[in-house]
Parts: C-alpha cells; structure tokens; sequence
C-alpha cells in the first residue's frame, strides 16, 4: 500500500515520482495594477475594465475543453489572479470542478499581490475553493520593491501574509533576491521577517534580465545589471537560514511540509490542461500555448473557436531528455533512465567533481547552484545507437 501523501518529505522521490502522474489544470489572469520592469509574463495593464469579459472568455474555454480526469491540481497564475475578487475565481473554480471533477486530496493554489489580500479577501478566497495563496512578495525591504516596481511596502506585505496565514493552512512567500539595490543586510532582513510570519512554503528566485522588458532596456543603456557571484551568495544564504525549519524540495523552494502540488507535477513532466490569454499546457505528448494577446484571446473564445496559438510534439529522445531537464530541478533527482545513462557516460565529470550523484538509480543535482549548467548538456545528449 502506498504511503499517504501527508507522510513524505517535501524531497521525497516516492512523492515526485507519484507527482508525475497527477492530473493538472492551469488558468492564466494576466490583469495587473502596473507592470513590474522585470516581468515577461503574458500580462496587461490598465485594462481592468476587461475583467467580467476575460471571466467569461474563461468559463467560455473551460466549457469547450474535452473531458478528461479527475484534478489533482489547480494552479491560477498571472499577472495578478487577486485582481479578480473572491466570486470570480470560486466560478472559475466550480467550472473546472463540473467540467473535469477534482480528486480528494486537490490543491487550489493562487497567486496574490500583497495590497490585495487582508483578512477578508483571504477568507473569500478560501470559500471559493483556494487552497493555497502564493504571495508575491518579492522582498521585506521599501528600497528594493521600490527598484523591483512593486506598489506595496514591507509593513503592507508582512501584515497581508499574517492575515492570510490567520485564514488558510497554506501560504507561500514568493521571493526574488540579486536586485543590484539589494545588500547583504536588507536580504537577511527579508528572510528573517519571512520566517517570522510562519507561511509554511517559500520560494527564493533569482532576478534575472529578460530581453524585451523595460529592465533589460535599462541594463543596455548602462543600469547595473544583477552580478552573479552576488546572487550566487544570497541563494546560499537562503539555504542556510531556512534548511533548519523548511525543507527544499527544488531548486528555488522550499516547504514544511507540503510542497506545491502544481510544481511537482510539472517538475515530474505531468499533464496538465491550460486556459487563459498565453496559457500553455501539456497533454498526451504535446505542448500547446493560448493566443498571448488579450484581443485576440477574446474575439477567438468569444467566436466559440480555442484560442490556440500553437502546439509542439515532443515525443522519443526529445521527451526524454525533456524528462531529464525537469526532474532534475528537483532535490530527489530524477530516475536516470537511458537518457541519464547516456548523460552520465557524455559527462564522467559531473560525478567526478561532485555536482551529480547517481543514487539508488536517480541522478541527484547534489551542487544545486550548478543545476542550470548541467541541463544546458542534457540538450545535447547524443541518443544511443
């Protein structure tokens, strides 16, 4: 008989092998107050006046969507999903537990923006189904939310994940550190008061330049981009001040308990449905993605027609190696397989200096911060002959 869930560690390669098999569904609100200088995502701006129209462009899509498995997970994700209030997202919720049925033990998880949520939204949110409120917090400290774009303050962010922690069993903190305004101090700061409100999941990500934002812009005219090395040491400094009391479960995050459900299973190269402006989702071997612009999203669903941008097969070798480059991420490795097999015998040195270990059939990233530069090779991977 298979262990419970609420049994195994966030690490647990029992856990991140059953992942893979969960049934996922992920819904894209793209609405946001202000766009932040160093976000690529598929996301608008001073359009809320569109909101009740994309909730139906939603629930229009949902509706179209063949039958398919019971749930495991639901990942509402954006842009700003606390854009949209309580009622909006538990019909969003319903929908999908009409059209697809939820298993016993589904995770609801949402991503929030601090000057969203207080006691009642939080509330709210859970009577609609929400199981877990991702914070985007992103730092505790005023200066570098100020550089970061962000519209709330450190008191309003500490205050907003106690008032959702007074609510919901499961909150995580969502983290980004390596802003050149950032310091040593200001980041242990922000991790000593993360700690102090008690979520039971964080997540730490690295800033990084992506080409076409007004960040990447800034960084061509001569603004400071993040440094490596720097980002390198306050990814160390996170492991340490959290390991005693979280446990890290990939590379970036880090639970009590329980991990995120919709993570693990798309770590796990599970399947998973995808609705909304830019959403992209995975299913029997393709990978498919929405219509990134909100106009078109909406004259397509509107027409009755899925918003389909584009879909990729990703099938033999290609699937395996795909296999690889995400199980990897994950601190309980990935079974190595024939792909891991040939990875290991393209690169001896991986394990000669210590940055993978092949454990009881896994290969284990035991360097995390090496992570990165190990996936890069798994591309290249020659199949066996």
């Amino acid at each position: 008989m298979a262990p419970p869930l609420t049994s195994l560690l966030p690490d647990s390669p029992i856990l991140a092998d059953r992942a893979s098999a969960w049934r996922s569904a992920y819904l894209h609100i793209p609405f946001c107050a202000r766009v932040c200088p160093y976000c690529d995502f598929a996301v608008v701006a001073g359009q809320d006046d569109l909101i009740e129209r994309y909730h139906q462009a939603l629930l229009g899509e949902i509706s179209m969507a063949e039958s398919w498995s019971p749930l495991d997970a639901v990942f509402i994700g954006g842009g700003t999903p606390s854009r949209f209030p309580p009622e909006l997202i538990g019909s969003i919720i319903e929908a999908l537990r009409e059209k697809f049925g939820f298993s016993e033990n589904v995770e609801v998880s949402m991503e929030a923006n601090p000057e969203d949520i207080n006691t009642t939204t939080s509330r709210g949110y859970s009577e609609a189904g929400v199981t877990r409120l991702s914070m985007g917090v992103q730092s505790f400290d005023d200066e570098v939310l100020q550089a970061l774009g962000r519209l709330h303050n450190g008191a309003t962010a500490r205050t907003a994940v106690e008032q959702a922690i007074a609510v919901l069993d499961r909150v995580s903190i969502d983290l980004i550190y390596g802003h050149p305004v950032e310091t040593d101090s200001s980041w242990d700061t922000t991790l000593d008061i993360a700690l102090t409100t008690e979520p039971d999941h964080i997540s730490a990500y690295s800033l990084t330049v992506e080409l076409g934002t007004p960040l990447s812009r800034a960084v061509a005219e001569g603004y400071p981009a993040p440094d490596d090395d720097v980002q390198a040491d306050r990814w160390e400094r996170a492991a340490e001040r959290l390991s005693p009391r979280f446990t890290r479960y990939e590379v970036s995050n880090y639970a009590i308990s329980e991990p995120c459900r919709y993570n693990l299973a798309t770590w796990g190269q599970g399947e998973y449905v995808a609705f909304g402006m830019g959403a992209h989702g995975h299913r029997d071997g393709v990978r498919s993605r929405n219509l990134r612009r909100l106009d078109r999203y909406l004259e397509a669903v509107e027409a009755g027609r899925p918003p389909l941008a584009g879909q990729s097969v990703i099938s033999g070798w290609d699937r395996e190696l795909e296999r690889l480059m995400l199980g990897l991420r994950r601190s309980a490795g990935v079974v190595a397989g024939e792909g891991g097999g040939q990875l290991l015998k393209s690169h001896p040195e991986f394990v000669e200096a210590g940055i993978v270990e092949l454990r009881e059939g896994r290969i284990v990233v035991v360097r995390p911060l090496l992570t990165d530069t190990v996936i890069r090779e798994v591309l290249a991977v020659p199949e066996p002959e």
